[in-house]
C-alpha cells in the first residue's frame, strides 16, 4: 500500500526544496528522489491523525525506572558495537519496549535523529529521563567517534549506581519499618491499654501513685482525649518541615544535619564521595572538559553541602589552582581522597585513581550496610524493650505499693 513521505532536498543547483512523494516505502521514496537528480536531506513519513486518537493518546511517563534506562543503554551499545546505524538501533529497541511512556519517548527520539537532529541534542529534549551526565556523555562520544564505548562506560555507571542506590535503601528500610513498629506499639499501649488501670489504681492507695504511673497515666489521658491534636500537629510538624527543606536555607541545614547523623552520617558520607568520584571519573574518560565535568557533578552531588565544596573547587580550578587543594580546603572530602586526587593531576593518571577511589569507598558503603543492620537490630530492640518495660513497670508498681500496704497492715 503506498504511503506519503514528506522530504527535504536540495537541487543540483544548491537550491533548498521541499515536497511529498507517495510511494511503498522509505528507501522507494530516496532512490525516487535520487532519480530525479535530488540529494536528501530529510524524509519522514506523513501520518493521518484520526479524530479520536488525541482522546486515547499515551502520554510518556516523566520517568523511566533505573533499570530500564540501563539496559536500554547496554543493548544500544551492544548494536552500535555491532555496526548497525543509530537510526535502526533505536527502531528495534522501540519495538521491543513493553513500556507504552517510553515507547513514545523512543519514538520522539527516531523521528529527531531520522529529522537531521543529533542523539545527543535528541536526547536533551527529554531531560527529566535522560540526565545532563548521560547527555554529555553521548554528546562527547559523538565528538569523538566513540559512542558505542561511551554508551558502555555510561551502562557501568548506571548499573554502579543503582547498586548503590539498592544497598542504600536496603540499609534504610529495616529501620525505619522498625520505628514505625515500634511507634505503633508504644502508642497502642498508652491509648489503649493503660487508661483501663485508671479506675483501679484511683481506688488503690487513695489515689497516691508513683510518679512514673502518674506521669504515664497523664501522657495517655492527653493523647486519648486530644488525639486529633497530636495527629494534627504531627502532620503539621511534617509539612512545616518539608517546606522548610524546600528553601534554600532549609535544604542547606537538612544536608549539614544528614551528614552528621550519629550512626548515619558516616555513611551519607561515604555515598557521597563515592558518587562524586565515579560521576567524575566516568566523565573525564568520555572526553568532558574538567570544567564542564565539575559543573555536571555538582549538580548532581545530591547533597548541597557537597555541592557548594564541588562548586567552590570549580571556580578555582578556573583561576589556574589545582583541584585537590580546594577539595581539601573545603573539609567535606576526607585526607585521602584529595591527596590522591592530587597525586592523580601531578602523574596525569587522575581518572584511573578516581576510579580507584570510586571501588573504595563502594566497598566501604557495603560493609558500612552491614555493620549497620547487625547494629541497628539489637539497638531496636533495646529501645522498643525499654519503652514497653516502662509502661509495664509504670503498670506494677502501683500493686506492688499495695502489696507492702496491705502487709505492712497485717
Amino acid at each position: 500500500m503506498p504511503k506519503e513521505f514528506k522530504y527535504n532536498a536540495r537541487k543540483g543547483d544548491g537550491k533548498k526544496m521541499t515536497g511529498t512523494i507517495r510511494v511503498s516505502s522509505e528507501g522507494e521514496a530516496v532512490a525516487e528522489l535520487r532519480k530525479r537528480g535530488l540529494v536528501v536531506l530529510s524524509i519522514n513519513e506523513v501520518v493521518k491523525k484520526k479524530i479520536l486518537a488525541g482522546l486515547f493518546k499515551v502520554r510518556p511517563a516523566k520517568r523511566i525506572k533505573a533499570d530500564e534506562l540501563s539496559i536500554f543503554t547496554r543493548q544500544l551499545s551492544t548494536m552500535i558495537s555491532a555496526g548497525i546505524p543509530l537510526l535502526e538501533c533505536l527502531d528495534v529497541l522501540r519495538e521491543q519496549t513493553d513500556n507504552p511512556g517510553f515507547k513514545l519517548v523512543l519514538d520522539d527520539l527516531v523521528e529527531k535523529v531520522r529529522g537531521g537532529a543529533d542523539f545527543s541534542e535528541a536526547l536533551e529534549s527529554h531531560s527529566r529521563i535522560f540526565s545532563r551526565i548521560y547527555v554529555s556523555m553521548v554528546r562527547a562520544g559523538e565528538a569523538g567517534g566513540q559512542l558505542d564505548a561511551i554508551l558502555v562506560r555510561l551502562a557501568e555507571y548506571l548499573e554502579s549506581a543503582q547498586a548503590l542506590k539498592r544497598s542504600i535503601q536496603s540499609a534504610m528500610t529495616y529501620p525505619v519499618i522498625s520505628l514505625c513498629l515500634i511507634t505503633a506499639i508504644v502508642v497502642g499501649l498508652m491509648v489503649g491499654i493503660l487508661p483501663k488501670f485508671k479506675k483501679i489504681f484511683d481506688a488503690m492507695a487513695g489515689g497516691e501513685l508513683p510518679a512514673l504511673t502518674r506521669i504515664l497515666m497523664d501522657i495517655s489521658a492527653l493523647m486519648k482525649d486530644y488525639f486529633y491534636l497530636w495527629i494534627g500537629g504531627a502532620v503539621g510538624i511534617v509539612f512545616a518541615l518539608m517546606a522548610f527543606k524546600k528553601t534554600t536555607r532549609g535544604e542547606y541545614y537538612f544536608h549539614w544535619l544528614v551528614l552528621r547523623l550519629p550512626i548515619f552520617g558516616d555513611l551519607f558520607k561515604k555515598v557521597a564521595v563515592s558518587r562524586f568520584t565515579r560521576t567524575f571519573a566516568t566523565l573525564i574518560q568520555s572526553g568532558v572538559p574538567i570544567l564542564g565535568a565539575l559543573e555536571i557533578v555538582g549538580k548532581t552531588a545530591g547533597n548541597r553541602i557537597v555541592e557548594n565544596a564541588i562548586n567552590d573547587a570549580r571556580e578555582n580550578v578556573r583561576k589556574g589552582e589545582a583541584l585537590s587543594e580546594p577539595l581539601a580546603r573545603s573539609g567535606v572530602f576526607p585526607p585521602m581522597v584529595t591527596r590522591m586526587i592530587g597525586i592523580g593531576e601531578k602523574s596525569g593518571a587522575l581518572e584511573s585513581l578516581l576510579e580507584k577511589i570510586s571501588e573504595f569507598y563502594d566497598q566501604q558503603v557495603k560493609a558500612t550496610v552491614e555493620s549497620l543492620t547487625s547494629l541497628i537490630e539489637p539497638l531496636l530492640i533495646g529501645v522498643m524493650g525499654a519503652f514497653v518495660g516502662m509502661i509495664v513497670l509504670a503498670v506494677f508498681m502501683p500493686i506492688f505499693k499495695l502489696q507492702e500496704m496491705m502487709s505492712q497492715k497485717k
